[in-house]
């Protein structure tokens, strides 16, 4: 039996928590977080009876073996780093942290501690990309050459904590283009990144004048703080000539919202979202391949249960996580690239 504290009880905790109970595997030990009434609500409703307000606090507790970190973004490497020096396996929400050289320190705390520390890539784990894996492993695509990505909302910056650079490390580029950037490389085989073209917008704020378009607001959310980018783009350029482009968005007038990955080899091509299909060549005829099976689509819930159990499944040494620190440290690069690129005006070596 696994047991486990969650730190932070944001609206994400909630996709750690459920699955965590649901794991026959686990048991909810400790819950961390400086509002008081909202941890005393979490820990009635989940019968926990270890409640701190303090991260150190829980981390001092030695029934404790690992934690999922659900914070500001900016506070993941500091935590993650103490939680392996006090011996806990770690699952850190994406990205992994905020600058490439707090991703090294985090990096080299795992190799220190010995301990597991799964990145919350999420979208690694569901059923479709398992799927595609599959028929990218067996050659069905042949080399992936080409890939791109867009999560663009018109109306969807959260406020709060997103909308502030200091304690989220960025906008839509560090929120949504983390998952875009990582579902891509991570299907495309995990090529070396050699460089990055990066631009991001502020033009049109949070848009906090539009009326009869509801979206997602943080607990914190206030109108008058926003310091990110509405939108942001980048062309990554891999060590074996291929290369990804993706476009996020918090604002932008688009006609609707729009979540789309797709990737292209040279004996056919994909579409992961919003819905799996798929492409080749048979007897001089372009084919379109519909997969029968139960979701075309992405799967929210059912990808955060898979990510939870294999993340308890790897504590326990009966699996290997799909998301290790190195990754997370690969994908910082790129995102902390993208950036530099945008304010320097011009492509950049990673």
């Amino acid at each position: 039996m696994l047991n486990v504290g969650v730190i932070g009880l944001g609206s994400i905790s909630d996709f750690h928590v459920k699955p965590y109970a649901a794991n026959s595997e686990a048991k909810l030990f400790a819950f961390c977080d400086m509002n008081k009434d909202r941890l005393d609500t979490a820990g009635k409703l989940y019968d926990v009876q270890s409640l701190y307000t303090s991260y150190e606090d829980l981390l001092a507790d030695q029934n404790v073996d690992a934690v999922s970190i659900c914070t500001w973004n900016a506070t993941h490497a500091e935590i993650a780093i103490a939680a392996l020096k006090a011996g806990k396996h770690v699952l850190v929400e994406k990205p992994l942290c905020t600058t490439v050289e707090d991703a090294k320190r985090v990096e080299d705390a795992v190799k220190a501690s010995g301990k597991i520390l799964q990145v919350g890539f999420v979208r690694r784990y569901a059923k479709n990309t398992k799927l595609v894996k599959s028929f990218l492993d067996n050659g069905d695509f042949g080399e992936l050459y080409y890939a791109k990505a867009s999560c663009i909302r018109r109306l969807g910056n959260p406020g709060g904590w997103f909308s502030d650079k200091d304690r989220s490390g960025g906008g839509p580029l560090m929120d949504l283009g983390v998952h875009m950037i990582d579902i891509c490389w991570y299907l495309m085989g995990k090529p070396k990144p050699v460089s990055v073209s990066g631009h991001t917008y502020s033009k049109l704020g949070n848009r906090s004048n539009i009326q009869n378009l509801s979206f997602y607001k943080a607990s914190d959310f206030d109108a008058s703080l926003n310091s990110v980018e509405d939108l942001a783009t980048a062309l990554i350029r891999f060590e074996n000539g291929a290369s990804l482009y993706v476009d996020v968005s918090f604002t932008l007038h688009a006609v609707k919202d729009d979540v789309s990955v797709k990737l292209y080899g040279d004996k056919g091509g994909l579409e992961l979202e919003p819905q799996l299909m798929m492409t080749t060549e048979r007897h001089d005829t372009i084919i379109n391949i519909t997969p029968q099976i139960d979701h075309l689509n992405f799967q929210f819930e059912e990808a955060f249960q898979s990510e939870i159990d294999y993340f308890v499944a790897s504590c326990l040494g009966k699996a290997t996580t799909l998301s290790p620190v190195e990754d997370g440290v690969e994908v910082i690069k790129m995102l902390c690239g993208a950036y530099e690129s945008a304010s320097l005006g011009k492509e950049i070596l990673l």
